[in-house]
């Protein structure tokens, strides 16, 4: 079994905040695979008949688990699981427990205002770079074609048909579950034209012919596949200054995989590296600061910075994401200093080793590495700026 160790103490360090744990992530991610890999837990899987009895009376369970840690995968399955997770939570605090289950049943009402501050969350993104070594294959262009699902990762070759079965668990499994859509066709379809279209402008008028459904069905479908982590939608970042974009989100697929997929390419190219890294720059973020609030920033003479990071109290950090550093063009972050004259202008590329500042017309760029980039924008104290 693959060891993911930079995740193992990711949910060591949520369990030492709280005894409850939800641990999300979209189908196939590795949930399961990393729960069994946690020592001293006992595993449950309650797709069982066998342990959705044993599971019946929550506080006979507990009683006989208490002190212990235990993993309640599929958790969605139970009757009544935000019972259970609620008097875990509440009278059970030496009791570890790690529910996983259907990412809608976390995007539900229910679940989210039952268990508010009873719980820890840990979300599990498609693989990151800490993950590469473990599956036994560093090369950051296998990782960008294959995407970030374990499964698809470790295939060889290309496992085509798995994207498109993929999905259709999803439409049977996630979407059908809670959300109850009747045109299937419809939102597949659109779906695949966001996936194809990643990273770019949305406007839902330009998908309503396509996929002949209304303008405000088009918003409906974008609401579902964000609430169940397909998409991540980056609003515009802005401080309602008459030159910014300040309505228009931009859309990315939640893996490099579907995308490569949806578009169609069974090679990579040079010319689309620098997309894919985009996409993995933002996996990389969501999966260290374990939040979805990234931003992007554009203003109405078509200057634009990919990533926009905003911190309380301290200035807004701007990274524009670079194949190669070569490549580097310094006039969408000039643009935005001119706006924001203290934010922290960053580059990060590809095939940098070491950070290193470039100063141009009196402003200061940092240009690093993946890790260098996270290594500077975690929270916490001052770090060096060197890789």
């Amino acid at each position: 079994m693959v060891q993911r160790t930079w995740w193992q103490a990711r949910i060591e360090q949520a369990w030492g905040k709280r005894s409850l744990l939800w641990l999300s992530g979209v189908r196939r991610v590795g949930k399961t695979s990393l729960c069994q890999s946690l020592p001293n837990s006992e595993y449950l899987d309650c797709e069982l008949p066998r342990i959705r009895r044993m599971l019946d009376d929550p506080q006979a369970f507990l009683d006989q688990h208490r002190g212990r840690r235990v993993i309640l995968d599929e958790v969605h399955r139970l009757a009544n699981p935000s019972e259970l997770l609620k008097i875990a939570a509440d009278h059970y605090p030496t009791t570890k427990v790690i529910a996983t289950g259907s990412s809608v049943l976390g995007a539900s009402a229910k679940f989210r205002d039952t268990l508010t501050g009873r719980k820890a969350d840990v979300w599990l993104t498609p693989m990151i770079l800490a993950d590469l070594a473990p599956f036994g294959h560093d090369d950051i262009r296998h990782r960008l074609l294959h995407g970030g699902l374990p499964p698809f990762f470790m295939s060889s070759p290309l496992p085509e048909q798995a994207f498109q079965e993929w999905m259709d668990s999803y439409w049977a499994k996630d979407v059908q579950t809670l959300f109850r859509l009747e045109r299937r066709h419809s939102f597949e379809r659109f779906a695949e034209l966001l996936f194809a279209q990643s990273g770019g402008l949305f406007e839902a008028t330009r998908f309503t012919r396509a996929c002949e459904v209304s303008r405000q069905t088009i918003v409906n479908y974008l609401a579902v596949l964000e609430s169940t982590y397909l998409v991540h939608v980056l609003r515009p970042f802005s401080t309602h200054r008459p030159t910014e974009i300040v309505a228009a989100p931009k859309v990315y697929a939640f893996d490099t995989g579907f995308v490569c997929a949806y578009r169609g390419w069974e090679a990579l190219r040079s010319e689309d590296l620098g997309l894919l890294w985009e996409h993995l720059v933002l996996n990389e973020l969501h999966a260290h600061l374990q939040t979805r609030r990234i931003g992007y920033w554009r203003d109405k003479r078509g200057h634009e910075v990919d990533l926009i990071l905003s911190r309380r109290g301290k200035p807004p950090i701007a990274v524009e994401c670079k194949w190669s550093a070569a490549d580097v063009d310094a006039t969408n972050l000039k643009a935005f200093a001119h706006q924001y004259p203290k934010a922290d202008l960053r580059i990060v590329a590809h095939d940098v080793e070491r950070t290193y500042t470039r100063r141009t017309d009196d402003l200061t760029i940092m240009i690093s590495s993946l890790p260098g980039l996270i290594r500077a924008v975690m929270p916490g104290p001052a770090k060096p700026s060197a890789d």
